[in-house]
C-alpha cells in the first residue's frame, strides 16, 4: 500500500481569487491554468499497520499544524472511500524550494491525491480524483489534469477539474522566474473578498473565461497571453485594495515588468504574468523562449526557469 505521484505547479491564466466556501474550497467562478513542465512536486504516501499515526514531512520538515489539516482533509475522504483506518506516512517533495507564487500547493496536493488514490487502489478518473485534490488546495485540481484546464467553482453540483488542450496541442512556452515572499496565499485570498473592487472582478472573470476559453480551443497563444498579463493586474488590484493593502509584488517583480514592456516595444511577442505571490512568468512562443530569458538575465539580473507545458499528474512508483 505504497506509492509515488509526480505532478506539474500551474500557472493561472484565468486566475480564482477568495474562496465562497473556506472548507470545501469552492471558488466564486471558474478558472483556467496551464501546467508548467519544469516546476513539479513528487509525493510519496504509503498506508499500513506498522503506523502508530499519521506522519507527513514536506520538503523535509515535519508538516506544520495547518499542513497536517490540509493533507487529511485530501486524504481522510480517501481512506473512508477505500474502508480502512490505516495510518498513513507521507512525504512531499517540490523540484525547487525558492519563491513564492509559483503553484507549488497546487503540484503538491495533485501529487499526493494520486499517490493516495493508488495507494488505496482507489481506481478514480483524474476528473474525479480533482474533487478530492480541490479540498487541499483548489488549484490541484487543476494540476491534476495537467496542460491547459479548467476548474469548475459548480457543475451538475460538483466542482471539479477538465483538461482543455494537452501539453502537445499548443505552442506556448514559458520562463519562470522565482521570486521569494513570506506572505502565506491563503492570506492573500482572504484579502481581496474585502475589496471595494472585489464584485467588479467577479463581472470581469466572467467576461474573460469565454474569451480564453475561445483563445484555448483556437490556439491564439497572442490572446491566451494577453488575457493573462490582464488578469494578474485584476487580481494583484484586488489583493492591494483590501483592508489590509496587501501588497505582494516585490522590487524585483516591477523590474521585470518594465523589461517586458519595452521588449514587446521592441517587437518581441512576450508577456508577464503573476499569481498570488511577486513570481512572474515569461509567456511566450517556443522559439523565442531562449531570446527572452536571455535578455531578462542581462538586463534584470535575475536567473529564469525555461519550461514548456505540462501534462496531466503521474504514477512512478
Amino acid at each position: 500500500m505504497k506509492s509515488t505521484a509526480v505532478a506539474h505547479s500551474i500557472q493561472g491564466l484565468i486566475k480564482y481569487h477568495g474562496l465562497k466556501d473556506q472548507k470545501k474550497r469552492l471558488p466564486f467562478h471558474n478558472s483556467i491554468s496551464v501546467c508548467v513542465d519544469s516546476l513539479t512536486t513528487t509525493a510519496t504516501v504509503e498506508f499500513g499497520n506498522q503506523f502508530e499515526k499519521d506522519t507527513a514531512k514536506i520538503n523535509g520538515a515535519e508538516a506544520n499544524f495547518n499542513e497536517a489539516a490540509r493533507i487529511l482533509a485530501v486524504v481522510d475522504p480517501l481512506r473512508k472511500m477505500a474502508k480502512t483506518k490505516a495510518h498513513y506516512a507521507l512525504t512531499s517533495q517540490n523540484s525547487i524550494l525558492q519563491g513564492k507564487g509559483l503553484g507549488f500547493s497546487a503540484s503538491a496536493f495533485a501529487a499526493i491525491s494520486l499517490a493516495t488514490a493508488a495507494a488505496l487502489n482507489l481506481n478514480l478518473p483524474l476528473e474525479r480524483l480533482s474533487e478530492f485534490a480541490r479540498l487541499g488546495a483548489g488549484s490541484a485540481s487543476r494540476s491534476l489534469v495537467g496542460g491547459f484546464s479548467i476548474w469548475y467553482a459548480m457543475r451538475g453540483g460538483r466542482s471539479y477539474a477538465r483538461q482543455l488542450a494537452s501539453e502537445e496541442q499548443l505552442r506556448f512556452a514559458m520562463g519562470v522566474i522565482p521570486v521569494a515572499s513570506e506572505v502565506k496565499t491563503d492570506r492573500a485570498h482572504e484579502e481581496s473578498v474585502s475589496s471595494p473592487f472585489f464584485n467588479v472582478r467577479l463581472t470581469e472573470v466572467r467576461s474573460a473565461l469565454p474569451k480564453m476559453l475561445h483563445a484555448i480551443k483556437s490556439a491564439n497563444i497572442d490572446q491566451i497571453c494577453r488575457l493573462a498579463e490582464i488578469e494578474s493586474l485584476s487580481l494583484h488590484a484586488v489583493t492591494m485594495t483590501g483592508k489590509d493593502g496587501l501588497i505582494l509584488m516585490s522590487p524585483e517583480t516591477i523590474r521585470i515588468i518594465k523589461r517586458v514592456l519595452e521588449l514587446r516595444h521592441q517587437h518581441l511577442p512576450v508577456w508577464y504574468s503573476l499569481d498570488t505571490g511577486p513570481s512572474v512568468y515569461l509567456n511566450t512562443y517556443p522559439e523565442y523562449l531562449e531570446e527572452v530569458c536571455r535578455d531578462i538575465e542581462k538586463n534584470v539580473g535575475i536567473k529564469v526557469i525555461r519550461s514548456e507545458v505540462g501534462g496531466a499528474a503521474r504514477l512512478i512508483a
